[in-house]
This record gives C-alpha cells, sequence and structure tokens, in this order.
C-alpha cells in the first residue's frame, strides 16, 4: 500500500468519527435497530438453513423478539416498582437494625464508637444519589417536554426502530456482502478476518454473557424466594445484572440479600440459606452456565467493557454506549495481532526463520553434493 493510499484511509476514518459525532443523536435508533438485528439473524439464517424463506424467518424472530420486550415491560416492570416500594417501606427497619446490632458489635470487637445513623439522613442521602444518577435522564426528560413537537419526535424515533430493525434483519446478509465489495482489494482480506474475529469475541462475551446474566438472575431469585425473602426479585436480578463482572454479583447481591434476610427474620437460619443460594449460583457459573453458554472463546475482560463504555458515553452519549462493545473488540483483536507479530519479531527476540536455500550448502560442506539433472527434479 503506498503513502498516498494510507493518507487516504485515515482522512476517510477522521470523516467518519466526524460524523458519527456530530449525527450521533440521529443515528442511535439505527444503533439500536443494527444490534438488535446482529443478535436475530444467527436465529434467522438457522431458520433459514430448515427451508423457511428469508422472510418468513425474519417475520418469526422479529415477533419472538417483540413479544419478549412486551412481556418484560408488562411482567418486570411493574414487578420491580412493587418490590422498590418494599425496600423503601424497611429503611427504618433496616436503619434500627443498623444502629441496634451492627453498630455496637463494631464498637465492641474495635473499640470505636461509630455515630448512630439517621433515617431521615439516609434518605436524603438515597435522594441525592438517585438525583445524580438519573441527572442524564431528566435532562433528556424535560428536553423532551419542552415542545409538543419534540414530544411528537421522540415517540417518532421510538416507533423507528421496530422499522429498521425489520428491514435490517431481512436484508443482513446482502448490506454485509455489499459492504464487502466496497473495501478496497488489498485490505479486503484483512478486514474481513477482523470483522470475523470481532464477531466472535462479540458473541462471546454480548451474547454468552447476557445468557449466563439472565440464567443467574432467575436462579438467585428463585433461590431467594424459596427462602422467603421479600426482596428476592430485586436483589436476584440485580445480581444477575452486574454478574458480568467475576464475583460482583456474589458481592453486591450477596451482601445486599444477607443484610435483608438478618432484617426480616432476625435469626441466623435464613441468612445462611440465603448464603447457600449464592454459593449454588456461583457454583452453576463456573461450572455449568459459563462452559455451556460462554464456552472457551474468549470474550472482552470486564474491566475493558466497563472502560469502553464510559468512554464511549463520554465521547458520543448513548450512541457511544452502543458502539463501546463493537470498538472495543475491534480494537481487542488488533492488539492480539499486534501481540502475536511482536512475538515472532526480532525486536522480541525471536529465532531467524531458517533459509530454504541453507540445506544443499551443509550438505555440500559435508561433502555430499547435491544432485543436479534430471534425477533432481
Amino acid at each position: 500500500m503506498t503513502d498516498t493510499q494510507k493518507w487516504q484511509l485515515l482522512v476517510a476514518a477522521a470523516v467518519l468519527v466526524g460524523l458519527l459525532y456530530w449525527l450521533s443523536p440521529v443515528l442511535t435508533p439505527f444503533a439500536v435497530s443494527a444490534l438488535l438485528a446482529w443478535l436475530g439473524d444467527p436465529l434467522v439464517d438457522r431458520l433459514e438453513r430448515r427451508r423457511l424463506s428469508r422472510t418468513a424467518a425474519v417475520t418469526l424472530v422479529f415477533g419472538a423478539m417483540t413479544l419478549a420486550i412486551v412481556l418484560v415491560v408488562i411482567v418486570l416492570v411493574p414487578l420491580l416498582e412493587r418490590q422498590i416500594s418494599r425496600l423503601i417501606d424497611k429503611l427504618p427497619q433496616v436503619v434500627a437494625w443498623v444502629n441496634g446490632v451492627v453498630l455496637p458489635w463494631v464498637a465492641q470487637r474495635t473499640g470505636y464508637a461509630l455515630d448512630q445513623l439517621n433515617p431521615q439522613q439516609v434518605i436524603d442521602a438515597l435522594r441525592e444519589h438517585w438525583r445524580q444518577a438519573g441527572g442524564m435522564a431528566t435532562a433528556v426528560l424535560s428536553s423532551v417536554s419542552k415542545s409538543g413537537l419534540a414530544i411528537v419526535g421522540f415517540f417518532g424515533t421510538l416507533a423507528l426502530i421496530p422499522v429498521v430493525t425489520f428491514y435490517f434483519l431481512r436484508d443482513w446478509d446482502d448490506m454485509l456482502a455489499r459492504l464487502r465489495e466496497l473495501l478496497p482489494r488489498p485490505l479486503e482480506p484483512t478486514i474481513s478476518t477482523f470483522a470475523r474475529e470481532s464477531d466472535e469475541v462479540l458473541a462471546a462475551f454480548l451474547r454468552g454473557q447476557a445468557s449466563v446474566m439472565i440464567a443467574l438472575g432467575a436462579v438467585y431469585t428463585a433461590g431467594l424466594m424459596l427462602v422467603g425473602l421479600d426482596l428476592a426479585v430485586l436483589i436476584g436480578l440485580l445480581a444477575g445484572l452486574v454478574s458480568f463482572v467475576p464475583y460482583l454479583g456474589i458481592i453486591v447481591g450477596g451482601g445486599a440479600a444477607l443484610i435483608a434476610a438478618a432484617v426480616q427474620f432476625q435469626d441466623w437460619f435464613h441468612p445462611a440459606m440465603v448464603l447457600l443460594v449464592f454459593v449454588v449460583g456461583q457454583t452453576l457459573e463456573g461450572f455449568v452456565l459459563t462452559p455451556w453458554l460462554v464456552g472457551d472463546r474468549v470474550g472482552l475482560h470486564p474491566v475493558a467493557v466497563i472502560f469502553a463504555i464510559l468512554a464511549g458515553g463520554q465521547l458520543f452519549g448513548f450512541l457511544g454506549v452502543l458502539l463501546a462493545l463493537p470498538v472495543a473488540a475491534v480494537l481487542m483483536v488488533a492488539l492480539r495481532h499486534a501481540h502475536r507479530r511482536y512475538l515472532a519479531s526480532e525486536l522480541y527476540g525471536a529465532p531467524a526463520a531458517p533459509s530454504v536455500a541453507a540445506a544443499p550448502v551443509v550438505s555440500a560442506a559435508a561433502g555430499d553434493p547435491p544432485p543436479s539433472g534430471p534425477a533432481a527434479s
């Protein structure tokens, strides 16, 4: 590749990044639709191999995805609302348990007397943190509610997602083929290899890890409900949601469940049962769920995922959050290729590959001349 071609590629990449930055509000529904289409395309291809037409397969998969989203909204949202209301009602009881049990135990063991918690201060602190965490959502809602035209635009964008998702699903393979035709011929094999490996990394992390998170959330929720915990659904789903970081699910969910069990039952048996639920969940994750749903494919490191999402959100907003994982996957593949080339380079100290012409020279020096004439061929 000449220097002119390299500069042309750099300019094209810079223009693409600039367009993504300036058009991020417009591109967000298309990015959401592309993500949904990427998730559903393997199932569509599988149905096609069962002799269904592309349109029929897309219709079945699109209907199943829509039904799943509707069921989540109808069933899960009211259930979580009731759980959060229970949590708010139990806050004074939790604060009283901390003041009456935890703080005296800490003072007895360490000799340090801690100030008792004030229930109103705890509620005010939670409200303040919730206000900070929901600042972005508040800004979005306030900007949407400024005019009726903005409200119409918001719901129009929301309605655009299923329409674009359907067409993306139907034409996914054709769009990929056309994009591949547009690639510069000298770079097409390399970019195709990068795209294939990036897809494998994303599939290993996103599809596999999402399945593990859902399964763990169901296991934790069912186990805590069997124990009789009032906040079983809220804590179980929270533990499953944060389980993409190793051991974070058992730390956050297990800690919250132990506190909730201690406050609710006032004994040692139920916290022990809660601990058993999370031990069983971690065992299932390590020996059954992760090997079965993720396999031995190497996905993105959890720290890399957290950094990519935060950096993407800081640079491009919600569109950056959607593009964070694909970009991180491409960078991960590029780093693997660079790592392999570095290990094979002279800079690392790898031995040079032996020359093909060196063998006849050694044979001649040993008094055994190489064959010549027709016998040599």
